[in-house]
């Protein structure tokens, strides 16, 4: 009853044949590249071609100018993150302390 059962694996049904084609090994005999005796003519460029992008001096300084602003404002979030956390810590601590001595004074009265 509490044992269980585990499925029995189907059997295949209707023909089984083997494979049509059988793929045999052959051997692999290296040749010499055949040299091109006409020159290939390159192909014209198309309209709907993608076109290639040119860095010109303006666009390679708008491009530096534009990293180096999102490494500035990501550093500052960063910064001011670890601030934050510097802050709680210090209240935390500060709390820490008044609550101690405000028990051990308790304790001292009694």
């Amino acid at each position: 009853m509490f044992r269980p059962k585990l499925p029995t694996m189907p059997q295949p049904t209707g023909l089984v044949a083997p494979p049509a084609v059988v793929i045999e090994p052959t051997t692999v005999t290296p040749g010499t590249p055949a040299t091109p005796s006409v020159p290939v003519a390159r192909a014209p460029v198309v309209a709907s071609s993608r076109p290639t992008v040119q860095l010109t001096p303006g666009t390679a300084l708008a491009l530096v100018g534009g990293g180096t602003a999102v490494v500035l404002v990501v550093g500052a979030v960063l910064v001011s993150m670890l601030l934050a956390v510097a802050v709680t810590a210090a209240s935390v601590a500060v709390c820490a302390v008044v609550l101690r001595s405000l028990l051990a004074s308790g304790a001292k009265r009694r």
